[in-house]
């Protein structure tokens, strides 16, 4: 007889951690609490219920929801019959937003009620939808023209008896970048790369994880939309490990901290305006917040905001990766000889860091020739990457693609430098250097100088024309409270001039001019939008 043919299916994840702790809780809000047992049961209910509303292998279902329980239902449900799993990005222009559902061309779309009225608006222009599925956290169903509510989809489903067998390389999910250059791009996984993910996501946290790592003792929450690249991978960790996970539904303050007090979160992970809102909040500061690690992305995590979570006993470090890279490259774990013998000053300083290469990423940072720079923490190049679950291009678009892949390694768009031990650190998008007489100067870096000063709550560095160098750099600053009035263009560059001194950045790097605001805009996925702050202030 021959071997039996292993494919890398999602649905094992599944089954590993239903098999491993069927009894473990998974918390949606303060209204909904089950077991794995009962998430397996449900997902196989929708999976059956999802066939009766004609969605077959290859069907794209476009998902509009916020973290919840059954968003993580259907991660498992909707590839685990071999269909499509859009997730939608309700932040983007709804220009954006219709483009990208008629670009997937979604058959099916789930949504929650608090999309409604967004729904309602793209409809007439999304003719390729035949089906609507409601979902709505009330106990009455609201009086709107839609195929199916969610939980009465479920109750009177008949569940598949188990999620079929499918080749690995059929494609799970589809994504598209938040667009800040041009449309939005699509983004593509399948099976066995979702599966690899998970896998090596898993051993680098579980073996490698600062603070004692991801372990079957931890508490998951997500902070991190759903919709972003699933939320980095780590629902689908989670779900492996068989980990007790709580999900919060919208994004609230209050919510968030009565969750993490209250379920005893110890891991999450979410970009720096997440945590900024949490530290900032008033009642933080009385809270004992000393068991939570949170992982930092999506963009450069300031040793300022790092301090500051720090103070009230927040475990941060920091990852890396992109839409295109599913998302994980490299995650900032310290080294065994980091912890034993660097004092804890210096070990946040490479927690902070952009990062190590997780296993199976081959990651070389080049030069405009193509040639790998020295690890000196100085020369600069672009990050190349190579790596089993990165996108094969951009969804129906060859000419993205063949930019994307130039030759044979996936180009990010960002500008780093690598250290002696091997840590990556990012010091700008290429797109976003300031180019000021002939010479490089890298925004993140200044941006993280200043978000050291006690009164700079933060902080962005864009170029602006200047007639005699080409460039120079703009600060556009958003104070604390207490400093609004108090903070000047004088205090911040004497602030800045302290680490020309030390060597850290160049006399000429320094800002010249200084823009006060009481706040930065945001992309949908909570970074700096620095394409808006160009249109607004690059003719300062």
């Amino acid at each position: 007889m021959a071997a039996y043919p292993f494919q890398l299916l999602l649905k094992h994840i599944l089954h590993y951690g239903v098999a491993w702790a069927p009894d473990q809780e998974i918390v949606y809000r303060d209204q909904v609490r089950y077991t794995y047992r009962d998430m397996a049961q449900r997902v196989l209910r929708l999976a059956g219920a999802l066939r009766t509303l004609g969605v077959e292998k290859g069907t794209k279902v476009g998902v509009i929801e916020w973290d919840s329980h059954r968003y993580l239902e259907i991660y498992f449900a909707v590839p685990g019959i071999g269909a499509i799993l859009h997730t939608i990005n309700p932040r983007l222009a709804p220009e954006d937003l219709v483009y990208t559902m008629a670009h997937a061309e979604d058959e099916v779309l789930i949504f929650h009620e608090d999309f409604l009225p967004l729904v309602e608006r793209v409809r007439p222009r999304l003719p390729s939808i035949r089906k609507y599925v409601l979902i709505t956290d009330k106990a009455e169903k609201p009086e709107v023209k839609v195929d199916a509510e969610y939980e009465e989809l479920l109750a009177g489903a008949t569940p598949l008896d188990e999620l079929p067998d499918l080749d690995e390389n059929t494609q799970a999910t589809l994504a598209y970048t938040t667009g800040t250059t041009g449309k939005p791009k699509g983004v593509y996984f399948s099976h066995r790369q979702l599966v690899l993910h998970t896998l090596v996501g898993g051993v680098t946290l579980a073996a490698f994880g600062n603070y004692g790592g991801l372990n079957k003792h931890d508490v998951y929450m997500p902070l991190t939309p759903m919709f972003h690249v699933h939320a980095w991978g780590l629902p689908y960790m989670a779900t492996l490990f068989g980990l007790k996970q709580v999900y919060p539904g919208r994004y609230e303050p209050e919510m968030l901290l009565r969750l993490i007090l209250g379920e005893k979160v110890t891991f999450s992970h979410c970009v720096p305006t997440i945590l900024q809102m949490i530290v900032t909040a008033p009642a933080v500061q009385n809270l004992d917040l000393s068991r939570w690690k949170v992982i930092i992305g999506g963009a450069r995590l300031s040793k300022g905001l790092a301090l500051q979570a720090t103070k009230l006993g927040i475990k941060v470090y920091a990852g890396y990766g992109m839409s295109e890279t599913c998302p994980v490259l490299t995650i900032a774990n310290l080294k065994p000889f980091m912890e034993d013998e660097w004092d804890e000053e210096k070990q946040l300083d490479w927690a902070i860091k952009t990062g190590f290469p997780v296993p199976l990423v081959h990651l070389k940072v080049v030069s405009p020739t193509g040639e790998e720079v020295a690890h000196d923490a100085h020369e600069t190049g672009e990050i190349v990457v190579r790596a089993p679950w990165l996108t094969e291009g951009y969804y129906k678009e060859p000419e993205r693609t063949e930019e994307l892949w130039a030759g044979g390694w996936l180009h990010t768009g960002d500008v780093a430098h690598v250290d002696e031990y091997g840590y990556v650190q990012i010091v700008d998008r290429l797109k976003d250097v300031i180019k000021s007489g002939g010479e490089w100067i890298v925004s993140l870096e200044l941006e993280n100088l200043l978000s050291l000063h006690e009164g700079v709550q933060e902080a962005a560095v864009i170029g602006i024309p200047d007639e005699k160098w080409g460039e120079r750099p703009l600060a556009i600053v958003v104070p604390r409270e207490g400093y609004k009035e108090r903070l000047t263009d004088e205090a911040l560059k004497a602030h800045l001039t302290k680490f020309v001194e030390d060597g850290v950045i160049t006399s000429w790097a320094v800002p010249d001019q200084y823009v006060f605001v009481d706040e930065l805009p945001k992309t949908s996925v909570g970074k700096i939008d620095k394409k808006v702050l160009r249109s607004r202030h690059g003719a300062a």
